[in-house]
C-alpha cells in the first residue's frame, strides 16, 4: 500500500510548485514539479525546507489518525540528521 502526501507552495515570483512524498516498500521518495516545468524532479535527499514542511504535514495527519507515529519519528530523525550536517 502506498503512503502519499502532497502540498503546493507559491514562490515570490508567483510560480506554483507541487511537492509529493510517497512511501513505497519502506522508503520515502520526494519529488517536485514547478508549474512551468514538464517533468517531475526526484530527490535522493530532500531539502531542509521540504522536510520541515513534510514533518508538519505528518504531525497534523497523525493527530487525525491519518499517519503513523513511526512516520513522524522518521521525519524527526531525518530533520535532526540534516540540521547537524
Amino acid at each position: 500500500m502506498h503512503n502519499r502526501h502532497a502540498w503546493t507552495e507559491k514562490s515570490e515570483e508567483g510560480t506554483k510548485r507541487e511537492v509529493r512524498v510517497v512511501k513505497a516498500g519502506g522508503t520515502w521518495r520526494f519529488q517536485s514539479k514547478r508549474a512551468d516545468e514538464m517533468n517531475w524532479t526526484y530527490y535522493d535527499e530532500p531539502s531542509l525546507d521540504d522536510l520541515e514542511q513534510f514533518h508538519q504535514i505528518l504531525l497534523r495527519k497523525y493527530q487525525r489518525r491519518r499517519a503513523s507515529y513511526e512516520d513522524v519519528l522518521w521525519a524527526e530523525r531525518e530533520l535532526t540528521r540534516l540540521r547537524n550536517r
